[in-house]
């Protein structure tokens, strides 16, 4: 079967910064709206089945309800953790289920799970999150139809996406030996003895920085790096910052926007480009955020390497997709076909 995924993180959209800054929040009608145009356009352009994970807010079972449509709706029932081990779960399931394409629906930390499951998804990511570095704005509608030319084959896969960066962290020393992890747009070392934390980040706790992508039009650490050293995503390298408390009189100063409407002075003792491959190292202690989550302690004595490679999901140019169908008459209605 034609066979697309759809991941849908029900909390995408709603988190602690709605209160402390001017963020946007994504409801779960909206996520119920934006699923619905998904499935209709990958039904319209040939997909057979959808492969779906439930959800506590019940997103995926009324956007599927009463769907007068030409294909099959399959439920893949997993165990609810409540945390991204709920998306790392779903993408390894839809990569078991043989889907041919992956539609996310949330924002850099859904993707970044979604990543840990299924390294080399073939992935159109729909942004429904706060900070969205990595997912796209588009029509779901149209992101559907997308999905479905590449499920079928109709549209090449590889003609038609690109391997995404992503910064491998590997950590060693202590009891643990050495452990990996990965982000999709960055990984941050700060002085914050909060794991899983989620206030917003203070430029006094900031350490380093290691980012797959800069961009001046982003929010957040990717935003704050454009600023300084743009990046895209399809140059062969990344951007480290080496931060400076702006109370210590940093030999630079920035101002970005950390989150939507809230701006912040941020120093800077360095800041490079960093080639594909190459190391940044950070001594513990402090705490390692990945994709504006922060995730993981590095205590004394211990260290990890960040390193920018082209390992990530394999994230496909929806607009592309649509222009070689359309050059190639997939839109076309045949005579036979009529009525249908």
């Amino acid at each position: 079967m034609a066979t697309v995924g759809i991941l849908v993180n029900p909390r995408s959209g709603s988190d602690v910064r709605r209160l402390l800054t001017s963020a946007g929040s994504s409801t779960i009608e909206d996520k119920v709206s934006i699923l619905r145009r998904l499935i209709h356009g990958a039904a319209e352009t040939g997909a057979e089945q959808v492969v779906l994970t439930r959800d506590p807010f019940s997103i995926t079972r009324r956007a599927t309800e009463n769907l007068q449509l030409p294909l099959k709706v399959a439920f893949v029932d997993l165990p609810l953790h409540h945390d991204e081990r709920d998306s790392v779960d779903a993408a390894q399931a839809m990569r078991d289920a043989g889907c041919g394409s992956v539609v996310s629906l949330g924002g850099d930390g859904t993707n970044r799970a979604l990543a840990l499951g299924w390294p080399d998804a073939p992935l159109i990511p729909v942004s429904t999150g706060t900070n969205n570095a990595f997912p796209v704005h588009v029509e779901p509608t149209v992101a559907g139809m997308a999905a479905g030319l590449i499920a079928t084959g109709a549209v090449d896969l590889h003609a038609h996406s690109d391997r995404a960066k992503v910064v491998a962290v590997e950590v060693n020393g202590g009891d643990s030996g050495t452990a990996t992890d990965t982000a999709l747009v960055d990984a941050i070392a700060v002085d914050d003895p909060y794991v899983g934390s989620l206030e917003l980040f203070d430029p006094e706790t900031m350490m380093l920085g290691v980012l797959t992508r800069a961009d001046p039009a982003a929010i957040g650490f990717s935003g704050l790096a454009g600023t300084v050293l743009p990046c895209t995503p399809e140059e062969d390298r990344g951007v480290v910052l080496e931060f400076t408390p702006p109370s210590q009189n940093p030999a630079r100063l920035v101002r970005g926007a950390l989150a939507p409407g809230w701006f912040a002075t941020v120093g800077l003792a360095r800041s490079e480009y960093l080639e594909l491959g190459a190391p940044a190292q950070v001594a513990g202690p402090c705490l390692l955020a990945f994709d504006g989550e922060r995730s993981r302690r590095l205590h004394l004595g211990q260290t990890a390497s960040l390193r920018v490679v082209r390992h990530g999901p394999r994230v496909i140019d929806v607009g592309a997709v649509v222009l070689s169908a359309a050059r190639t008459g997939e839109f076309d209605i045949r005579v036979g076909d009529l009525g249908t």
